[in-house]
Parts: structure tokens; C-alpha cells; sequence
């Protein structure tokens, strides 16, 4: 989001993290030899996911002019600046796992990079101040009919908060929220680790703590598309009303019938980042029905995490032992028993299943004195089911077709 302080009025649409507007403009980069340079300072891939070239295209084709008064942040720093005031002196922040997203971020100083801006053509003075995730950056004002005074203190990305949500605050553990897209997260403690093929390196969250201030760093494998494909099959070929009836119509069919989907609907994430691998359904027959697409789709989402958590168990050097999920899909019981057989360990739901607004209140919670420490609060987490995983169940006589299917779906549009 772009936005003038003197007016408080953006000066151009938001962009949405799946915009791909400046795909082409990453390849660039990369061919470049940026892409080394941005790996170790940001722990990110050049993608058009990322912050740094929609700022970029901001700039240049969306003709946003720099002026004293332009900021420039993800949509936290946004909200805040507004809930605190805004032209009447709102508080222009944010804190380090969202702006580790940007991809102007140094994750290993923790501070904005002056190479990266450059890189970029950004200047850094519309970029928000970086402070601690817990702890308070500012109280509300002028935002009736929330009254004045009410402490903000909370601030997370989406999915780090979710992973703080799901209290996987030692190292090792583990989460996934299956939403719109997918995003599976391993917290590796305060140890900045080196970039991981196929996987981002991110700021969980920076607390304050006893002698300083506590920084944990998290694996992430993004996918971009789990929950969306479900929207598809509803929205663009009709052959659900409801979302709901996606899990009860695949379970009417014994298995996906040879159908395979790969939901590259607007590229692949982790561990492929591919921006141009599309969509694919493969293995089609007279007999397929849309039963068997509907568990494709469910198999699609259960696939992608299991490569993403291969991927992170080989680049962690430790087996992850169970799974924390959480998001709209997670109440589909089919979905998580298949998730459970794919990797082999305990897939655990929690009981609140929107866990990123959980893990930003706790962070406001920890950062207002609620709780003395993180180990109080993790305390309070509870789970609602645990799948255990089948022993009878052969993985790979789903793992074979699908890794066949994405190599068919990787480099389609080019």
C-alpha cells in the first residue's frame, strides 16, 4: 500500500501478494546475479510474491511520484498508521517478520538494507520504523467508535503469527494453515540459519526478553494455492454450490480414480517457484467424474505440504514429529487423515482453528504484561483431534503421478 501522510489518502491500489505483475521483471534480477546477494541478506527467492519489485513498479510504471510525505508498507503498517491517528500524527511501524517480507529487509542485522533499497530504487524514508513484534507501538485515536487509548501491542505477518498462535515457540516445531493458498512453518530458534533450496528464511517474531530483545527465525514453504482450488471448482467450473461439499463429495469415491491436479494456477511455490507453471489435470477417462476431481483437489493440498516438508526436514537436519494445522480446510477430516498417512507423523488440529488472530493477540497479550513469558502462554494451547498416520497406507501410489503431473505443469508459460 501507498499512501500520503498529508492527506491520508492511498495514491495508488493496493497490490495482493499473488499479483504476478512483475514476474518477468524478477527474471531479469536473477539473470542479473542478484538473486545470491538477496537470498543471504533477505532469506527470500526473487519473486513476484514479494514485496521489493511491486514497490519497484509503484515507482516506475504506476507513476506513484516520491515525495516528503509518500509511505510505503505492508497493509500492518497501513492499519496502524490510520488506528493511531494518521494526519494527526499516526505511527508510521512496523515489526520484523512483516518486514522481512518486503524483500528490502536484512533479517541478520535487522534493519532496512541500504544495497537493496537501492537495488530496488526505494527510498528508505518511506519505509516505517521496525520494532519489536510484542510490545506497545502506539494507542488508538480519532477511529470512532473504538474509543481513544486502547493499546496497540501486537503486530505479526499472517503466518508467523499463525505459527505463535499454534505456541510452536522451540525450535522443531512445526505448523501448517491451509487457506487460500498454504504455508508451512518451522520455528529454528534465534540462529539465523543460511538459505534452503526450495524454502524462504523468515523472522518469526522479535519479543522482548529479560536482557534484550529475542529474535526467532522460521522455515516457510509457501504454496500458493490449497483452499483456492476449492474456490475453482465452485466458481469457475460449477460443480460445487458450497465449499462445505467438497470433503463429502470426494469421499463418496474410493480414491482420486487415476485424476490428478496440480492447482498452479498462478505458478508454484515452494519448493518449485515456478512462476510459470499452470494449472494441469491429468489422467482423465470416460470414468471420471467430479467426485474424482473433488479428491484430486484435496490430494493437490495434502501433496504440495508433504514436498515442502521433505524439503524443510532435509534443510533443518531434523524429522518433524507431528503437524500443527489450522485454517478453513482443516476441518475436513479427509484432508488431514491423507496428510497424516503422506508424512508419517500425527497431524494435529487445533481447537481455534483461526490461530493467526490467536497469535497476534498473544503477542499484544505478551507485550501488555498478560503473561510473564512465552512458556505461560503456550501453556494454554489445546487440540481438538489428532490423526495418526496408517501404517497400511503406501505413500508413494500417490507421491509417483503427482511429481509426474508437476514436472508437466513446471516452465508451461513461457
Amino acid at each position: 500500500m501507498a499512501w500520503d501522510r498529508r492527506t491520508g489518502q492511498p495514491v495508488h491500489r493496493a497490490i495482493v501478494w499473488q499479483d504476478r505483475r512483475t514476474a518477468d521483471r524478477c527474471e531479469q534480477l536473477e539473470q542479473q546475479g542478484e538473486l545470491d546477494a538477496i537470498r543471504a541478506a533477505t532469506g527470500l527467492v526473487l519473486d513476484p510474491y514479494f514485496s521489493g519489485s511491486k514497490i519497484e513498479w509503484l515507482l516506475t510504471d504506476g507513476g506513484v511520484g516520491v515525495t516528503s510525505d509518500l509511505s510505503i508498507g505492508t497493509i500492518d503498517s497501513w492499519l496502524l498508521w490510520n488506528l493511531t491517528g494518521g494526519t494527526g500524527g499516526g505511527v508510521l511501524a512496523t515489526d520484523p517478520s512483516n518486514a522481512s517480507r518486503t524483500m528490502l529487509f536484512d533479517i541478520r542485522t535487522m534493519s532496512w538494507s541500504d544495497e537493496l533499497c537501492d537495488l530496488f530504487g526505494v527510498p528508505p524514508h518511506v519505509l516505517g520504523e521496525v520494532r519489536p513484534s510484542a510490545g506497545r507501538f502506539g494507542t488508538t485515536k480519532g477511529v470512532a467508535p473504538i474509543p481513544d487509548g486502547v493499546p496497540i501491542s501486537g503486530i505479526a505477518g499472517d503466518q508467523q503469527s499463525s505459527l505463535f498462535g499454534q505456541a510452536c515457540v522451540r525450535p522443531g516445531m512445526t505448523k501448517n494453515t491451509y487457506g487460500t493458498g498454504s504455508f508451512v512453518l518451522m520455528n529454528v530458534g534465534p540462529t539465523c540459519p543460511q538459505p534452503s533450496k526450495g524454502l524462504l528464511t523468515t523472522v518469526a517474531w522479535t519479543i522482548p526478553g529479560p536482557i534484550g530483545d529475542i529474535t526467532h527465525y522460521a522455515l516457510e514453504g509457501a504454496i500458493f494455492v490449497t483452499g483456492a482450488a476449492v474456490q475453482w471448482l465452485r466458481d469457475g467450473l460449477g460443480i460445487i454450490d458450497e465449499a462445505s461439499e467438497i470433503g463429502p463429495l470426494a469421499a463418496t469415491v474410493p480414491d482420486n480414480g487415476g485424476v490428478v491436479l496440480v492447482p498452479a494456477f498462478v505458478g508454484l511455490g515452494a519448493p518449485w517457484w515456478d512462476p510459470h507453471a499452470r494449472g494441469t489435470v491429468l489422467g482423465l477417462t470416460r470414468g471420471s467424474t467430479r467426485a474424482h476431481l473433488a479428491r484430486a483437489t484435496i490430494e493437490s493440498m495434502a501433496l504440495q505440504t508433504a514436498d515442502v516438508m521433505s524439503a524443510m526436514s532435509d534443510a533443518a537436519a531434523q524429522s518433524v514429529t507431528e503437524l500443527r494445522v489450522d485454517g478453513g480446510a482443516s476441518a475436513m477430516d479427509l484432508l488431514l487423515q491423507l496428510q497424516a498417512d503422506l508424512l508419517g507423523v500425527p497431524v494435529v488440529r487445533a481447537v481455534q482453528p483461526e490461530t493467526t488472530a490467536l497469535g497476534a493477540s498473544l503477542l499484544a497479550g505478551l507485550g501488555e504484561g498478560v503473561w510473564s513469558s512465552v512458556d505461560e502462554l503456550s501453556a494454554h494451547w489445546q487440540s481438538s483431534a489428532i490423526f495418526q498416520p496408517d501404517p497400511h497406507v503406501d505413500a508413494s501410489a500417490l507421491t509417483g503421478p503427482w511429481h509426474r503431473a508437476v514436472d508437466r505443469a513446471r516452465h508451461w508459460d513461457v
